[in-house]
């Protein structure tokens, strides 16, 4: 058998390690390739954006994503000419406004054809479960009504081995890589979310590999003292990173407040090609990480938003 080196040798052993902490860039470098399939955690807030920028720093290119509502994450990576493939129920900037790169590459192929394949946020959610709990399917009834069937090939129905009557399958998914933001991990992945967890417990399960990113590494014996909050244990975790503001303009529950007029400027510059593409250049490739990216936001104006969530949220653990 041939040595094992490299990335793969770093991706097998990932989970054994007892100090998985790594920067971004490394930990994407690691475990996103191209032609792999991610997924990220969030949903109502808590997005992944860092992560995305990253991304696409790195050039990453044929991707697949999948996801329940992977909202800057996504359609900044459609944007960018980074998915080949996208398996979603739906991608936009909730109040800031709709995604218009997913709208770009859907109806006009721009910055080029990317397949769509079309689920509910429940049954994306169902996916993932059966991944998690190493099932080929799951069965629901939500998508009889719904016009889902007739363009998503891949959903099945089948009748009740025990009523009779018909339900709809969805197939387990088991993506290459989940990204997950949490409030808290320690060095070894046990991580705690303070807010909705949306999928990301079973994501992390149901996933190849897993990054944790989060606003604060802590000890383990501070994990220990509210264990019923590990969402994500380590023993599903391949690397740690300490990644604070990684949802910005987002919200993260507990952390910061929601920077809804930096939010309203990037939708605004992303209704045109050209006003998404001298974002990226500003924003993405003009920071040469996250904590570049931060320093450009405005460390004051990053303060504000965590005194704001602190004053109406505050953290009581």
């Amino acid at each position: 058998m041939p040595e094992i080196r490299g990335n793969a040798a770093q991706c097998m052993d990932g989970k054994k390690k007892t100090d998985k902490r790594m920067t971004l860039h490394d930990a994407v470098a690691a475990y996103v390739h191209d032609g792999g399939s991610i997924v990220f955690s969030g949903m109502g807030g808590a997005q992944c954006v860092a992560h995305a920028y990253e991304i696409i720093r790195q050039k990453k290119k044929d991707l697949t994503l999948i996801g329940d509502s992977p909202c800057d994450a996504g359609d900044m990576l459609m944007g960018a000419g980074v998915l080949k493939r996208a398996e979603l129920a739906w991608c936009g900037y909730a109040v800031a406004g709709l995604g218009p790169n997913y709208r770009r590459i859907v109806e006009k192929k721009i910055p080029h054809e990317m397949e769509l394949i079309d689920y509910s946020n429940y049954t994306i959610g169902l996916r993932l479960m059966a991944g998690a709990m190493g099932l080929p399917f799951l069965p629901t009834r939500s998508l009889l009504g719904s016009d889902l069937m007739t363009y998503n090939k891949d959903i099945k129905e089948m009748a009740d081995p025990y009523t009779g009557e018909t339900v709809a399958l969805v197939p387990a998914v088991h993506p290459d890589v989940a990204l997950i933001h949490c409030s808290r991990a320690d060095i070894t992945g046990n991580a705690q979310i303070f807010g909705f967890t949306a999928n990301a417990e079973n994501a992390a399960r149901a996933a190849k590999h897993c990054i944790i990113t989060c606003e604060e590494i802590v000890d383990t014996d501070v994990i220990r003292q509210h264990p019923h909050a590990t969402c994500i244990p380590g023993y599903a975790v391949d690397a740690v990173v300490h990644l604070p503001f990684a949802c910005h303009p987002w919200n993260f529950p507990y952390d910061y407040a929601y920077d809804i007029p930096f939010h309203g400027e990037q939708t605004r510059a992303f209704k045109t090609r050209e006003g998404f593409l001298a974002w990226l250049d500003e924003w993405c490739f003009g920071t040469k990480d996250h904590e570049a990216y931060l320093d450009k936001v405005g460390r004051k104006r990053l303060q504000k938003l965590k005194d704001i969530e602190q004053k109406f949220c505050p953290k009581h653990w």
